[in-house]
């Protein structure tokens, strides 16, 4: 792997490439996508993946505070537990070994017995809101943090409001596009972390962004290349 932008570096420092920033809280994104912009291929991310998109996945959820995600992508995507890795433990340091995954869910349809829950080290988080059927929200208790944000709908200004205070302050979101797009339309997103795979997929694939329209003023940070994937780092345009 080689950095490209903003300057000219072979074997970069990965961790220290994705560091998150000392002072602030933040919320990155990270997402892959086909040259033409699809989300996915045959309806799974994994497809436009590649090992270096693998690898860099890897630090980034060892770098986290706590991982995000939506339920649709949980479910098809077949999340389970994040488990710890014994690469992780310089990165974490006096935090739990793995980051807890908090899932975003409006209607709580989720299996409370898959590993998700029954395996995490840290326990799973389950963002929903008051409209949620109030017997799910008992039973999700037993098993995860339930938090409730929002009425009819899970506010993300809330939600990520309640992680700041459970000190999980550096969110790494992991989609899917629904989810990102309430997040960009709340104003949430600090950076964007996109692989960029050499196809093109065409078809009916989602974007990377999907939903509510939103405008948020980026600035490409880095660029790394490996076997023609590039892997961009995005940052807003306020932050420094």
């Amino acid at each position: 792997m080689r950095r490209i932008h903003p300057d000219i570096q072979d074997d970069p420092d990965i961790q220290q490439a994705y560091a998150y920033p000392a002072d602030r809280p933040w919320l990155r994104l990270n997402m892959v996508a086909s040259a033409d912009g699809a989300a996915w291929l045959k309806g799974l991310s994994g497809g436009l993946s590649s090992q270096g998109d693998r690898r860099i996945f890897r630090i980034l959820r060892g770098l986290a505070d706590v991982v995000m995600a939506g339920a649709a992508t949980v479910r098809t995507e077949g999340y389970g537990a994040v488990k710890p890795r014994d690469s992780w433990k310089e990165l974490r340091g006096d935090r739990p070994p793995a980051p807890p995954l908090a899932v975003v869910t409006r209607r709580l349809d989720l299996d409370l017995g898959s590993p998700l829950f029954t395996e995490a080290v840290s326990k799973t988080i389950v963002i929903t809101c008051e409209a949620a059927p109030t017997e799910l929200r008992a039973e999700a208790a037993q098993v995860a943090d339930v938090v409730v944000a929002g009425g009819d709908q899970v506010d993300m200004s809330v939600a990520v409001r309640e992680l700041h205070e459970r000190g999980l302050t550096q969110i790494l979101c992991e989609g899917g596009p629904r989810l990102n797009g309430q997040l960009a339309a709340a104003d949430l997103i600090d950076e964007l972390c996109l692989s960029i795979s050499p196809l093109l997929v065409g078809g009916g694939a989602a974007r990377i962004l999907n939903g509510e329209a939103a405008q948020v003023e980026l600035r490409l940070s880095q660029v790394l290349e490996e076997e023609g994937v590039l892997f961009c780092k995005y940052t807003r345009e306020s932050t420094t």
